[in-house]
Formats: structure tokens, C-alpha cells, sequence
């Protein structure tokens, strides 16, 4: 007998997007400060030498990269679907010998045909 996986987790769950939402932006934010000082010390910083082509790059770059970072989200790979039916303890048939109890709520599956094929009917195909 296949024994179900464990249900899942609320730790598995991704993180909220608000708090993604802040985690992109403090990011995004420390960069941008990261340029304002680039800019500044390209510009303070005397004699003119090869580190002020350095700022220079970091000040003029550093926004494309910024929010590139950003954008990247931290949970880059999905968590697996764990299907309810699996979660379900199988029924085991017993004989009637009474009133039924309300034995909870009731797994209904609905699948479909693919389009433009009409489902297969079992009455059709035994005439």
C-alpha cells in the first residue's frame, strides 16, 4: 500500500509579498546609496586618476544593476503541489447496518476533455 506524502507544511509556503516587496526596495535602496557615494567621490576625490573612472562606472551602472537585483525575487524555485486526495485517509467499505453518519466533507474531482473533443460516453460505444 503507497503510503500519502505528510501534508504540507506553512513553512514551506513562500514568503509573504509584502515582506518581499520590502527585502527588493532595502536592497534597491542600499544600492542607490552605493552610487550616491560613487558620484560624490568621483567628484571630491583630487587628483583625477584612474579611481575616478571607477566611481564613474559605479555611479553610471550601478542603477541597471540596482534593479536588476531588485527584481529578483527570493524564492527562485517552486514548492511542489501536494494534491488533497493524497492527504485523504482511504475509506474502507463497511456493510450497512444503519443510518449513515456524516463521515465529513466529500473530495469531488472534475476533469475535462481536452478542446474541440467531445468526452467519451461508455453508452455510445456500447452501441
Amino acid at each position: 500500500m503507497k503510503t500519502p506524502p505528510p501534508p504540507q507544511s506553512a513553512t514551506s509556503l513562500p514568503r509573504a509579498p509584502r515582506d518581499d516587496a520590502h527585502a527588493r526596495s532595502t536592497k534597491y535602496l542600499v544600492m542607490m546609496a552605493v552610487r550616491i557615494l560613487c558620484f560624490v567621490l568621483m567628484v571630491l576625490i583630487t587628483p583625477y586618476g584612474w579611481y575616478t573612472w571607477v566611481f564613474a562606472v559605479g555611479a553610471v551602472f550601478l542603477p541597471y544593476v540596482a534593479v536588476v537585483i531588485a527584481n529578483v525575487g527570493k524564492d527562485v524555485h517552486e514548492t511542489d503541489v501536494v494534491p488533497p486526495e493524497q492527504t485523504l485517509p482511504a475509506a474502507t467499505p463497511a456493510a450497512p447496518t444503519g443510518p449513515v453518519p456524516d463521515a465529513g466533507p466529500t473530495v469531488i474531482q472534475i476533469s475535462e476533455s481536452p478542446r474541440g473533443l467531445a468526452p467519451h460516453d461508455d453508452a455510445d460505444a456500447a452501441s
